[in-house]
């Protein structure tokens, strides 16, 4: 055989080991079984830009003392931070400056939530269509994946992912979910503060 057929044979074979370690490598990470995806619309116009609601979110006025339960889940924990890659798997979350996280624990069902602050709604909604295809957040709530069900919603500059799982029914994590992402309610008050 020629030399040059071998150098192929070589890094062609090198290729194929990559890329199925990758993929090997790749299905480690959980995903929802069912999720949503929603972009963002002409009602967050006001707040389209972070040029248009500069001052940045805190965990305070996210997670406020009335959000300390949430149905059957209480919160565990949370945390700040400006790195937003440090939540994702396999993609990115360009032109975000803080992620906002938080972790829910309930006997039947446990969740998290996150809200990106983007640069615009064209990030945001970049973000969004990554989540439903690339990749997603890292999951930090201790929970049965195979029953989770999971939601990202674009919502003018920001981007919330809830995401609920366990063992309760599919209704009880429906309702789950519908109370975690009620944590969203603080970009309306960004709305209304913008107009």
């Amino acid at each position: 055989m020629s030399r040059r057929v071998v150098i192929t044979a070589v890094v062609v074979g090198v290729a194929v080991i990559a890329v199925g370690g990758w993929l090997w490598l790749r299905r480690d990470e959980p995903r929802p079984a069912s999720f949503h995806a929603e972009r963002t619309s002409a009602f967050y116009t006001a707040i389209d830009t972070r040029q248009h609601d500069a001052a940045p979110l805190t965990l305070n006025e996210v997670f406020t003392p009335a959000t300390q339960a949430l149905g059957a889940m209480r919160l565990g924990s949370t945390r700040q931070l400006a790195d937003c890659d440090e939540v994702l798997w396999g993609t990115s979350a360009a032109g975000c400056t803080q992620a906002l996280q938080a972790t829910y624990k309930g006997s039947t069902v446990s969740g998290q939530f996150v809200i990106f602050n983007m640069s615009d709604g064209r990030a945001a909604d970049a973000l969004v269509s990554a989540l439903d295809k690339d990749g997603f957040v890292r999951q930090d709530a201790v929970f049965e994946v195979a029953r989770s069900r999971a939601q990202a919603r674009a919502m003018g500059h920001y981007v919330t992912v809830s995401w609920v799982g366990g063992t309760a029914s599919d209704q009880d994590l429906i309702t789950a979910l519908v109370a975690l992402d009620g944590l969203g309610r603080v970009v309306q008050n960004r709305v209304v503060a913008a107009t």
